[in-house]
């Protein structure tokens, strides 16, 4: 009878943890998207960039819906943990604070963090250069955590913002004298359009390892491991045969993945 009862409760077991099973075939990303090329909206209204183009590829070769959540960047992280969605594809860096609170996904891509001021201006990113101005930041963004880390205490006004599109909005009304985000988003998104055409880069590359971290990835929350293995295989699959290079040709002319 004992040995009944221990098969009887393995059974029980099976089919409670069969029917908590994750159902995979609807994927919800969460986006903000005010930061092309990587993810904006076209006038149309519809979701476009590099991010949602990589997003609904692996939705396709993992036969599910992709589900696109629109959400402010800084809120992205609780609203992972909330179950508003299932991943953030939507530029999210693997910085180590992120790291401690989420998984993520294999890379997806890598590029620096430049600081974007007016032509002919002697600004460079330090915080002897910037004392007593105001630098533009996307709030919840890493641009943010190294503009904080690095110049906040050294007299330099940090400003945050909801979205990077509110960055440049006062950055070109004079309320800024420079923004710092990542270095792609800056050429493409604002550089290279009318309206960028008075600025600049500012000075190098930043680095930072330890607030920028290996790159972007999707942000997963830990528990789903299922989901990351997917994501991860499907990732991998695509870098294979080529399918990430189409797609990253599109709207880079080098190579976004990064070493």
């Amino acid at each position: 009878m004992k040995r009944i009862g221990m098969v009887l409760l393995g059974v029980l077991l099976v089919v409670s943890s069969g029917a908590y099973a994750k159902d995979w075939s609807t994927i919800r990303f969460g986006v903000d998207a005010s930061y092309p090329p990587f993810e904006s909206k076209a006038a149309d209204g519809k979701l476009v960039g590099f991010d949602i183009d990589v997003g609904n590829e692996l939705c396709r070769r993992l036969n599910a819906k992709c589900v696109w959540v629109e959400n402010a960047f800084d809120g992205m992280i609780p609203g992972l943990k909330a179950r508003k969605f299932d991943g953030v594809l939507s530029t999210l860096s693997m910085t180590p604070a992120r790291v401690k609170q989420i998984a993520f996904s294999s890379k997806i891509f890598h590029v620096p963090t430049r600081l974007v001021a007016k032509k002919g201006s002697t600004i460079e990113p330090t915080a002897a250069s910037l004392a007593g101005k105001s630098v533009g930041v996307e709030q919840g963004s890493m641009q943010e955590t190294y503009a904080k880390t690095h110049w906040g205490a050294h007299g330099v006004n940090v400003v945050s913002y909801a979205d990077q599109d509110q960055v440049y909005v006062d950055l070109l009304a004079g309320r800024l004298d420079a923004s710092l985000q990542n270095a792609v988003q800056a050429e493409r998104g604002f550089l290279d359009t009318p309206r960028g055409a008075p600025y600049a880069f500012a000075g190098p590359v930043l680095d930072d390892s330890a607030i920028f971290g290996p790159g972007t990835g999707i942000g997963l929350r830990k528990e789903d491991t299922d989901l990351k293995e997917k994501l991860d295989a499907a990732i991998a699959a695509m870098i294979k045969d080529g399918t990430y290079k189409r797609i990253a040709d599109k709207y880079f002319d080098f190579d976004v993945y990064g070493g």
